[in-house]
């Protein structure tokens, strides 16, 4: 008899198997690791290319920058200089829409060169209008107000509907409308022009029909607030006195026996305590309408008015010795490509 133990084949297979699929992802690595850095060596070839492409052209580029810029600051000498003046206002009873369409015809307005047209709608001379250039108005508002009107969003909703909102989501989708403040700017060649039209900026959004109807509407809901409290002091007043008087009224009548009632001097107590807290929230309640009325006196707040004359406008992104040299680079550099593709073009044919 044999003495041989049998090979066993499944182990074997097993250890094949292994090997296999250890290769199998060594090499997916390498293709990887082989793919990565043929990208790498495409975006440094690149690169190389287009440094010996500026090496090869550097005078042309030069040449087109010291041009550019010579055009650029004898047009900056004899450029009529621009100013531009701001204003910061609180639109209230849903009038920010209209002011924004009424910014933005201004400015359409403007940008067309209808100075007669925009004479007539900010009620300047022709002259006058045709100093403006430019209309903008954004919304003014930090994280902080943000916050403030989402919780006094929250606090109009029910509590079901309260757990729905989430605070990041109404902060990435905030409505720029809905901001409690907006600037309105104008750039003009004269630095007074904005201040005379402040006016009829205001006016226009102040003679709709439909604001002041809102505004009365609220002007007649502040004063009966204001009525209600002020008759809830007055009530609370009489209680508190009367109160007072019979607490008096008692403490003068003679002791009968050494019974204490805890209970009643407790509840009085707990009363006259009621008083003064109603009191309390009463007159919080009337300050705070009070500052809804000195906010909602006008359909527009002007929280910061033009300047009386507005600031020259500056720096290198104003300025054609930076625009010029960069377009004129730039159309070199298009000319250039053009050309030396053409060539390229020409030697793959002939080959």
């Amino acid at each position: 008899m044999s003495n041989q133990q049998p090979v066993n084949n499944n182990t074997s297979s097993e250890e094949v198997d292994l090997g296999q699929l250890f290769q199998m992802i060594g090499n997916g690595f390498r293709k990887l690791f082989n793919f990565i850095g043929n990208i790498f060596k495409g975006i440094f070839k690149i690169i190389i290319y287009f440094l010996l492409f500026i090496q090869k052209h550097f005078i042309k580029f030069a040449v087109a920058a010291v041009v550019g810029l010579a055009i650029g600051v004898y047009l900056d000498i004899i450029k009529e200089p621009k100013y531009i003046s701001t204003m910061v206002v609180e639109p209230n009873f849903n009038s920010v829409q209209q002011l924004y369409n009424n910014v933005h015809f201004y400015n359409e307005l403007a940008i067309s060169q209808d100075s007669s047209a925009l004479a007539e709608a900010l009620d300047i001379t022709r002259s006058e209008a045709g100093h403006i250039k430019m209309f903008r108005v954004e919304s003014y508002s930090d994280e902080n107000q943000k916050v403030q009107l989402f919780d006094k969003f929250v606090r109009s909703l029910d509590t079901t509907t309260q757990k729905a909102i989430d605070m990041e989501k109404y902060l990435l989708n905030f409505n720029s409308l809905d901001a409690r403040f907006h600037t309105v700017s104008v750039t003009a060649t004269n630095n007074t022009i904005a201040k005379k039209i402040q006016p009829s900026i205001i006016n226009s959004i102040s003679r709709n029909e439909y604001f002041n109807l809102q505004k009365s509407i609220s002007d007649i809901n502040i004063e009966l607030q204001d009525s209600l409290y002020s008759k809830q002091i007055n009530e609370i007043d009489s209680l508190q006195l009367l109160y007072k008087k019979v607490m008096i009224k008692e403490a003068d009548k003679p002791m009968q026996g050494t019974n204490i009632s805890l209970g009643e001097n407790g509840g009085k107590e707990n009363k006259e305590l009621a008083l003064i807290n109603k009191m309390e929230e009463l007159k919080t309640s009337l300050v705070l309408l009070n500052e809804e009325r000195a906010n909602k006196s006008s359909i527009l707040n002007v929280i910061s008015a033009f300047p009386r004359r507005g600031v020259e406008v500056k720096g290198v992104w104003n300025s054609y010795k930076f625009w010029i040299p960069v377009g004129l680079i730039g159309l070199t550099l298009l000319v250039l490509s053009i050309l030396e593709l053409n060539t390229y073009l020409k030697k793959y044919k002939k080959e």
